[in-house]
Protein backbone atom coordinates (compact mmCIF):
# COMPACT_ATOMS: atom_id res chain seq x y z
CA UNK A 1 0.00 0.00 0.00
CA UNK A 2 2.88 2.19 1.12
CA UNK A 3 4.63 1.94 -2.34
CA UNK A 4 1.53 2.29 -4.60
CA UNK A 5 1.28 5.29 -2.23
CA UNK A 6 4.89 6.52 -3.66
CA UNK A 7 4.35 5.39 -6.48
CA UNK A 8 1.55 7.60 -7.09
CA UNK A 9 3.06 10.97 -5.52
CA UNK A 10 6.37 10.60 -8.11
CA UNK A 11 3.68 10.22 -11.00
CA UNK A 12 1.91 13.14 -9.42
CA UNK A 13 4.76 15.36 -8.91
CA UNK A 14 6.75 14.37 -12.15
CA UNK A 15 3.57 15.49 -13.85
CA UNK A 16 2.73 18.94 -12.01
CA UNK A 17 6.15 19.78 -12.65
CA UNK A 18 5.53 18.94 -16.57
CA UNK A 19 2.81 20.78 -16.75
CA UNK A 20 4.75 23.86 -14.95
CA UNK A 21 7.24 23.74 -17.91
CA UNK A 22 5.13 23.38 -20.78
CA UNK A 23 3.27 26.59 -19.13
CA UNK A 24 6.57 28.07 -18.31
CA UNK A 25 6.74 27.31 -22.45
CA UNK A 26 3.67 29.56 -23.09
CA UNK A 27 4.79 32.53 -20.27
CA UNK A 28 8.37 33.12 -22.05
CA UNK A 29 7.52 35.01 -24.95
CA UNK A 30 5.05 37.52 -23.25
CA UNK A 31 8.51 38.11 -21.25
CA UNK A 32 9.54 40.29 -24.09
CA UNK A 33 6.69 42.33 -24.53
CA UNK A 34 6.29 44.01 -20.95
CA UNK A 35 10.13 44.51 -20.77
CA UNK A 36 10.27 48.04 -21.32
CA UNK A 37 7.53 48.68 -18.69
CA UNK A 38 9.06 48.52 -15.11
CA UNK A 39 5.70 48.15 -13.62
CA UNK A 40 4.62 45.25 -16.04
CA UNK A 41 7.91 43.66 -16.21
CA UNK A 42 7.88 43.19 -12.24
CA UNK A 43 4.11 41.92 -12.51
CA UNK A 44 5.09 39.55 -15.12
CA UNK A 45 7.59 38.55 -12.82
CA UNK A 46 5.68 37.77 -10.01
CA UNK A 47 3.95 35.50 -12.46
CA UNK A 48 6.62 33.66 -13.06
CA UNK A 49 7.67 33.42 -9.14
CA UNK A 50 4.27 31.57 -8.66
CA UNK A 51 4.74 29.39 -11.20
CA UNK A 52 7.77 28.51 -9.77
CA UNK A 53 6.51 27.68 -6.30
CA UNK A 54 3.18 26.27 -7.71
CA UNK A 55 4.32 24.12 -10.26
CA UNK A 56 8.27 23.40 -8.43
CA UNK A 57 7.66 23.90 -5.17
CA UNK A 58 10.57 26.43 -5.29
CA UNK A 59 10.52 28.89 -1.89
CA UNK A 60 12.05 32.91 -1.93
CA UNK A 61 13.00 34.97 0.52
CA UNK A 62 9.47 37.26 0.97
CA UNK A 63 11.96 40.48 2.36
CA UNK A 64 14.28 40.50 -0.69
CA UNK A 65 13.47 43.37 -2.78
CA UNK A 66 14.34 42.75 -6.65
CA UNK A 67 16.38 45.29 -8.69
CA UNK A 68 14.96 46.37 -12.31
CA UNK A 69 18.19 45.47 -13.94
CA UNK A 70 17.51 41.57 -12.64
CA UNK A 71 13.98 41.52 -13.45
CA UNK A 72 14.23 42.77 -16.76
CA UNK A 73 17.64 40.20 -17.19
CA UNK A 74 15.54 37.46 -15.84
CA UNK A 75 12.30 37.80 -18.49
CA UNK A 76 15.41 38.32 -21.27
CA UNK A 77 16.68 34.77 -20.92
CA UNK A 78 13.73 33.24 -20.36
CA UNK A 79 12.25 34.70 -23.67
CA UNK A 80 15.17 32.59 -25.03
CA UNK A 81 15.13 29.46 -22.91
CA UNK A 82 11.44 28.94 -23.55
CA UNK A 83 11.07 28.60 -26.71
CA UNK A 84 13.89 26.77 -27.09
CA UNK A 85 12.49 24.23 -24.40
CA UNK A 86 9.59 24.27 -26.35
CA UNK A 87 11.29 23.31 -29.67
CA UNK A 88 12.39 20.18 -27.50
CA UNK A 89 9.79 19.22 -26.45
CA UNK A 90 7.89 19.29 -29.47
CA UNK A 91 11.00 17.25 -30.86
CA UNK A 92 9.59 14.60 -27.83
CA UNK A 93 6.10 14.88 -28.87
CA UNK A 94 7.26 14.18 -32.21
CA UNK A 95 9.18 10.78 -31.53
CA UNK A 96 6.14 9.73 -29.85
CA UNK A 97 4.02 9.87 -32.89
CA UNK A 98 6.86 7.88 -34.48
CA UNK A 99 7.06 5.35 -31.85
CA UNK A 100 3.56 4.74 -32.30
CA UNK A 101 4.32 4.31 -36.49
CA UNK A 102 7.08 2.21 -36.01
CA UNK A 103 4.90 -0.05 -34.03
CA UNK A 104 1.87 0.30 -35.95
CA UNK A 105 4.59 -0.86 -38.83
CA UNK A 106 5.69 -3.88 -37.14
CA UNK A 107 1.91 -4.85 -36.60
CA UNK A 108 1.48 -4.56 -39.95
CA UNK A 109 4.73 -6.56 -40.63
CA UNK A 110 5.89 -3.61 -43.27
CA UNK A 111 9.33 -3.12 -41.25
CA UNK A 112 12.06 -5.77 -41.36
CA UNK A 113 14.27 -6.33 -38.54
CA UNK A 114 17.02 -4.42 -39.74
CA UNK A 115 15.02 -1.84 -40.33
CA UNK A 116 13.06 -1.89 -37.10
CA UNK A 117 16.70 -2.09 -35.07
CA UNK A 118 17.64 0.64 -36.90
CA UNK A 119 14.62 2.46 -35.80
CA UNK A 120 15.14 1.61 -32.02
CA UNK A 121 18.69 2.55 -31.76
CA UNK A 122 18.08 6.03 -33.87
CA UNK A 123 14.95 6.74 -31.73
CA UNK A 124 16.63 5.76 -28.32
CA UNK A 125 19.54 7.99 -29.01
CA UNK A 126 17.56 10.99 -29.85
CA UNK A 127 15.32 9.84 -26.60
CA UNK A 128 18.28 10.46 -24.26
CA UNK A 129 19.73 13.22 -26.07
CA UNK A 130 15.90 14.90 -25.81
CA UNK A 131 15.68 14.03 -21.96
CA UNK A 132 18.85 15.67 -21.45
CA UNK A 133 18.13 18.92 -22.78
CA UNK A 134 14.66 19.02 -21.37
CA UNK A 135 16.73 18.19 -17.85
CA UNK A 136 19.29 20.70 -18.66
CA UNK A 137 16.92 23.09 -19.69
CA UNK A 138 14.80 22.82 -16.47
CA UNK A 139 18.04 22.96 -14.29
CA UNK A 140 18.77 26.47 -16.01
CA UNK A 141 14.99 27.70 -15.44
CA UNK A 142 15.35 26.54 -11.97
CA UNK A 143 18.77 28.53 -11.51
CA UNK A 144 17.81 31.53 -13.29
CA UNK A 145 14.47 32.00 -10.86
CA UNK A 146 17.00 31.88 -7.94
CA UNK A 147 19.27 34.29 -9.01
CA UNK A 148 16.39 36.53 -9.65
CA UNK A 149 14.00 36.14 -6.84
CA UNK A 150 17.16 35.30 -4.51
CA UNK A 151 20.43 36.92 -3.56
CA UNK A 152 23.28 35.99 -5.68
CA UNK A 153 26.50 34.28 -4.57
CA UNK A 154 28.40 37.49 -3.34
CA UNK A 155 25.08 39.09 -1.54
CA UNK A 156 24.91 35.37 0.09
CA UNK A 157 28.53 35.64 1.15
CA UNK A 158 27.89 39.52 2.32
CA UNK A 159 24.60 37.92 4.46
CA UNK A 160 26.51 35.67 5.91
CA UNK A 161 29.92 37.59 6.80
CA UNK A 162 27.18 40.43 9.03
CA UNK A 163 25.49 37.22 10.36
CA UNK A 164 28.69 36.03 11.59
CA UNK A 165 29.88 39.89 12.67
CA UNK A 166 26.23 39.91 14.40
CA UNK A 167 27.06 36.76 16.12
CA UNK A 168 30.50 37.64 17.35
CA UNK A 169 28.98 40.74 18.84
CA UNK A 170 26.43 39.00 20.65
CA UNK A 171 28.52 36.47 21.72
CA UNK A 172 30.95 39.40 23.37
CA UNK A 173 27.73 40.98 24.68
CA UNK A 174 27.09 37.32 26.31
CA UNK A 175 30.50 36.27 27.54
CA UNK A 176 30.45 40.48 29.14
CA UNK A 177 27.03 39.45 30.75
CA UNK A 178 28.14 36.51 32.22
CA UNK A 179 31.24 38.08 33.78
CA UNK A 180 29.09 40.89 35.48
CA UNK A 181 26.39 38.45 36.80
CA UNK A 182 29.47 36.11 38.39
CA UNK A 183 31.00 38.81 39.41
CA UNK A 184 27.78 40.21 40.91
CA UNK A 185 26.69 36.58 42.76
CA UNK A 186 30.51 36.74 44.29
CA UNK A 187 30.40 40.40 45.43
CA UNK A 188 26.40 40.47 46.51
CA UNK A 189 26.48 36.68 47.98
CA UNK A 190 29.37 34.62 48.89
CA UNK A 191 31.44 37.69 49.54
CA UNK A 192 28.42 39.12 52.24
CA UNK A 193 28.06 35.40 53.52
CA UNK A 194 31.72 35.08 53.94
CA UNK A 195 32.01 38.57 56.00
CA UNK A 196 29.11 37.37 58.22
CA UNK A 197 30.49 33.94 58.69
CA UNK A 198 33.97 35.62 59.63
CA UNK A 199 32.05 38.15 62.23
CA UNK A 200 30.54 35.08 63.67
CA UNK A 201 33.81 33.42 64.01
CA UNK A 202 35.29 36.36 65.91
CA UNK A 203 32.24 37.07 68.34
CA UNK A 204 32.38 33.56 68.82
CA UNK A 205 36.48 33.42 69.40
CA UNK A 206 35.96 36.69 72.05
CA UNK A 207 33.15 35.12 73.96
CA UNK A 208 33.12 34.39 77.62
CA UNK A 209 30.07 32.51 78.04
CA UNK A 210 30.22 29.03 76.65
CA UNK A 211 26.32 28.98 75.99
CA UNK A 212 26.87 32.32 73.84
CA UNK A 213 29.91 30.95 72.15
CA UNK A 214 28.14 27.64 71.12
CA UNK A 215 25.30 29.48 69.88
CA UNK A 216 27.91 31.25 67.89
CA UNK A 217 29.47 28.57 66.41
CA UNK A 218 26.24 27.04 65.93
CA UNK A 219 25.02 30.00 63.30
CA UNK A 220 28.44 29.84 61.96
CA UNK A 221 27.92 26.38 60.83
CA UNK A 222 24.84 26.89 59.11
CA UNK A 223 26.31 29.89 57.60
CA UNK A 224 28.88 27.88 56.70
CA UNK A 225 26.46 25.31 54.96
CA UNK A 226 24.50 28.13 53.29
CA UNK A 227 28.29 29.85 51.83
CA UNK A 228 28.60 26.14 50.28
CA UNK A 229 25.16 25.72 48.78
CA UNK A 230 25.58 28.89 47.04
CA UNK A 231 28.91 28.89 46.32
CA UNK A 232 27.49 25.15 44.32
CA UNK A 233 25.11 27.25 42.87
CA UNK A 234 27.23 29.70 41.13
CA UNK A 235 29.78 27.18 39.89
CA UNK A 236 26.86 25.48 38.12
CA UNK A 237 25.85 28.34 36.43
CA UNK A 238 29.16 29.28 35.23
CA UNK A 239 29.44 25.33 33.91
CA UNK A 240 27.95 22.40 35.30
CA UNK A 241 30.51 19.71 35.85
CA UNK A 242 28.14 17.01 35.24
CA UNK A 243 28.77 17.43 31.75
CA UNK A 244 32.02 16.44 31.46
CA UNK A 245 31.35 13.47 33.93
CA UNK A 246 27.73 12.20 33.24
CA UNK A 247 26.63 13.89 30.15
CA UNK A 248 23.62 15.99 29.34
CA UNK A 249 20.93 14.53 30.62
CA UNK A 250 21.56 13.83 34.13
CA UNK A 251 23.35 17.56 34.06
CA UNK A 252 19.39 18.65 33.01
CA UNK A 253 18.30 16.15 36.13
CA UNK A 254 20.25 18.66 38.00
CA UNK A 255 18.56 21.90 36.73
CA UNK A 256 15.48 20.07 37.71
CA UNK A 257 16.74 18.81 41.53
CA UNK A 258 18.13 22.54 41.98
CA UNK A 259 14.33 24.48 40.85
CA UNK A 260 11.83 25.12 43.16
CA UNK A 261 9.48 24.44 40.62
CA UNK A 262 8.22 20.56 39.18
CA UNK A 263 10.23 20.13 36.15
CA UNK A 264 9.43 17.36 33.85
CA UNK A 265 12.31 16.48 31.23
CA UNK A 266 11.90 14.61 28.03
CA UNK A 267 15.46 13.46 26.84
CA UNK A 268 15.52 11.56 23.46
CA UNK A 269 18.96 11.42 21.64
CA UNK A 270 20.79 8.68 20.47
CA UNK A 271 24.23 8.44 20.91
CA UNK A 272 27.04 11.45 21.52
CA UNK A 273 26.48 15.25 21.27
CA UNK A 274 29.24 18.07 20.00
CA UNK A 275 30.53 19.44 23.29
CA UNK A 276 29.86 23.06 22.54
CA UNK A 277 25.80 21.51 21.56
CA UNK A 278 25.24 20.27 25.11
CA UNK A 279 26.74 23.40 26.88
CA UNK A 280 24.27 25.46 24.65
CA UNK A 281 21.93 23.21 25.39
CA UNK A 282 22.23 23.13 29.01
CA UNK A 283 21.98 26.89 29.19
CA UNK A 284 19.05 26.92 27.18
CA UNK A 285 17.45 24.98 29.84
CA UNK A 286 19.01 26.12 33.01
CA UNK A 287 17.74 30.10 32.23
CA UNK A 288 14.77 29.03 30.87
CA UNK A 289 14.02 27.10 34.40
CA UNK A 290 15.74 29.71 36.78
CA UNK A 291 13.12 32.57 34.69
CA UNK A 292 10.21 30.32 34.90
CA UNK A 293 10.33 29.64 38.65
CA UNK A 294 11.67 33.80 39.30
CA UNK A 295 9.37 35.62 37.15
CA UNK A 296 6.69 34.19 35.99
CA UNK A 297 4.83 32.46 38.46
CA UNK A 298 4.35 29.06 36.59
CA UNK A 299 3.38 26.27 38.48
CA UNK A 300 5.08 23.45 36.10
CA UNK A 301 8.09 23.10 33.22
CA UNK A 302 7.88 21.05 30.69
CA UNK A 303 11.37 20.61 28.76
CA UNK A 304 11.85 18.32 25.80
CA UNK A 305 15.18 17.71 24.09
CA UNK A 306 15.31 15.77 21.27
CA UNK A 307 17.19 14.75 17.66
CA UNK A 308 15.95 15.51 14.58
CA UNK A 309 18.39 14.41 12.06
CA UNK A 310 21.47 16.91 12.13
CA UNK A 311 19.53 19.06 14.53
CA UNK A 312 19.41 19.22 18.19
CA UNK A 313 15.41 20.60 19.37
CA UNK A 314 15.62 21.81 23.14
CA UNK A 315 12.05 22.90 24.18
CA UNK A 316 11.01 24.59 27.56
CA UNK A 317 7.40 25.71 28.00
CA UNK A 318 5.96 26.98 31.50
CA UNK A 319 2.19 27.85 32.74
CA UNK A 320 3.48 31.16 33.70
CA UNK A 321 1.99 34.60 33.47
CA UNK A 322 3.97 35.26 30.00
CA UNK A 323 5.28 38.37 28.53
CA UNK A 324 9.09 37.36 28.98
CA UNK A 325 11.13 39.83 27.47
CA UNK A 326 13.02 38.62 24.30
CA UNK A 327 15.52 41.52 23.94
CA UNK A 328 16.60 40.84 27.87
CA UNK A 329 20.16 40.68 29.54
CA UNK A 330 19.14 36.87 30.15
CA UNK A 331 17.36 35.71 26.95
CA UNK A 332 19.66 38.20 24.66
CA UNK A 333 22.30 36.14 26.01
CA UNK A 334 21.06 32.87 25.31
CA UNK A 335 20.34 33.82 21.68
CA UNK A 336 24.15 34.72 20.91
CA UNK A 337 25.51 31.66 22.57
CA UNK A 338 23.01 29.73 19.92
CA UNK A 339 23.67 31.86 16.91
CA UNK A 340 27.56 31.73 17.47
CA UNK A 341 26.83 27.39 16.46
CA UNK A 342 23.99 28.86 14.03
CA UNK A 343 21.41 27.84 15.61
CA UNK A 344 18.33 29.62 16.28
CA UNK A 345 16.45 30.35 19.55
CA UNK A 346 12.61 31.52 19.45
CA UNK A 347 10.84 32.85 22.09
CA UNK A 348 6.95 32.84 22.48
CA UNK A 349 5.53 34.32 25.34
CA UNK A 350 2.03 36.19 25.21
CA UNK A 351 0.91 38.36 27.68
CA UNK A 352 -1.24 35.67 30.16
CA UNK A 353 1.38 32.64 29.34
CA UNK A 354 2.32 30.12 28.39
CA UNK A 355 5.88 30.99 27.95
CA UNK A 356 7.18 28.66 25.08
CA UNK A 357 11.48 28.63 24.13
CA UNK A 358 12.48 26.82 21.23
CA UNK A 359 16.13 26.71 20.63
CA UNK A 360 17.89 24.56 17.57
CA UNK A 361 21.08 23.59 17.55
CA UNK A 362 22.81 21.91 14.59
CA UNK A 363 25.36 19.29 15.27
CA UNK A 364 26.69 18.77 11.81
Amino acid sequence: MSARIGSASVWGDLARRSVGTLLGCVTAPVGVLVLPGRATARRWAGVERARRSFFFGDRFPEGYAVSDRKVRRYLALRAVVGPVCAVVAGLLGLGAVLVVLVVRGVVQGSLGWGELTGQVVLGGVLLFLDLQGLRSLARLDARLAGECFGPSGPELLRLRIDELAASRAAVVDAVDAERRRIERDLHDGIQQRLVALGMLLGRARRGRAPERTDALLLQAHEECRALLAELREVTWRVYPSALDSLGLEEALGGVSERCALPVRTEFDVAGELPRPVETAAYFVVSEAVTNAAKHSGATKVHVRVVLRGPVLVVRVRDDGAGGADADGSGLGGLRGRVAALDGTLSVDSPAGGPTTIIAELPCA
